[in-house]
């Protein structure tokens, strides 16, 4: 099985502490590289990673926040002077294609070497707006000071596979592999039958990442999140700070770990601590009373999804 795991290059929220910096993630799916918010310093966090640059080639921001988009120009200046040549979209609200532009137009009146092509996300609509043949991304809808999608990574189904000593056993020429894999038996030469089931074993089981930062507690965003893999949801606060949590549109770590437990998911991320916190366990722990499988999410944390 490919790897598809999550790179966390900067978990911390908008206030600069000395632990964390802005909210920025890499996510590895089947050779490809996918950037999910670029807070400050995404192109040092990348190379202090040891992820290519050159694989990056779609960038997906949640809302225009400075600590999840203020890092984006300087990347994509980065980009340039590498000399990159092949086109990144950028995938966004809509109100950050004429700002994008603008800095584009004053730093870079020249030839930057490469196209950039934005495409406006609607945050009020759960949809697919990206997809290609081994991968789809969803937009979900958030509620927070302004507006907010998150982005929801799924694997599409692959093919079952081949059991080589059935191979082996009926000298199955190589010419009708493909046949068997997209469901098809195999006649012997005496007109025997072998039967598709016989002769695979299924295919992995798709798997799904979604990526929810900033937001306020949503009740039914569990409806959407149904069964996935792998969920990472800001946690701001602690519970004693719920009203907080309210008035700034963001969530608890309770709260994350309540969206996590009746979603039904494999497990769950945490991060965009607020800087109040020196001990995040306090909010670890939290979750932990409501969903176990909870993770600290930290700069350089890798996580297999």
């Amino acid at each position: 099985m490919e790897p598809f795991r999550v790179h966390i290059l900067g978990c911390g929220s908008a206030l600069p502490t000395t632990r964390h910096l802005p909210s920025m993630q890499v996510v590895e799916c089947r050779g490809k590289l996918f950037m999910v918010d670029c807070g400050e310093g995404a192109q040092l966090q990348l190379r202090r990673s040891g992820l290519s640059f050159e694989k990056i080639g779609h960038i997906f921001i949640s809302h225009l926040h400075g600590d999840h988009c203020f890092g984006l120009i300087g990347l994509l200046s980065t980009f340039g002077l590498l000399g990159r040549t092949s086109t990144v979209h950028v995938y966004a609200p809509g109100e950050l294609e004429p700002m994008l532009q603008s800095q584009l137009d004053l730093f870079f009146n020249y030839d930057i070497g490469y196209k950039i092509e934005f495409h406006a996300v609607d945050t009020k609509k759960h949809q697919v707006i990206f997809e290609d043949r081994s991968i789809t991304v969803e937009s979900i809808p958030l509620n927070h000071r302004m507006p907010c999608a998150g982005f929801l990574f799924r694997e599409r189904p692959t093919l079952p596979h081949i059991r080589r000593d059935m191979i082996d056993m009926y000298n199955i020429p190589l010419s009708q592999i493909n046949n068997i894999k997209a469901g098809k038996g195999y006649t012997l030469p005496d007109g025997t039958e072998i039967p598709h089931e016989k002769l695979v074993t299924p295919a992995d089981k798709p798997r799904a990442y979604a990526y929810c930062s900033d937001t306020s507690y949503i009740p039914q965003l569990h409806k959407i999140l149904e069964g996935i893999d792998t969920l990472y949801h800001e946690s701001t606060y602690a519970k004693d700070k719920e009203d907080s949590a309210t008035k700034y549109c963001h969530s608890t770590a309770q709260q994350a770990a309540m969206v996590a437990r009746d979603a039904h998911v494999g497990k769950l991320l945490i991060g965009h601590f607020s800087a109040r916190y020196g001990d995040e366990n306090i909010l670890l722990n939290e979750a932990k009373e409501v969903f176990e499988n909870t993770y600290l999410t930290a700069e350089m944390k890798v996580f297999d999804v």
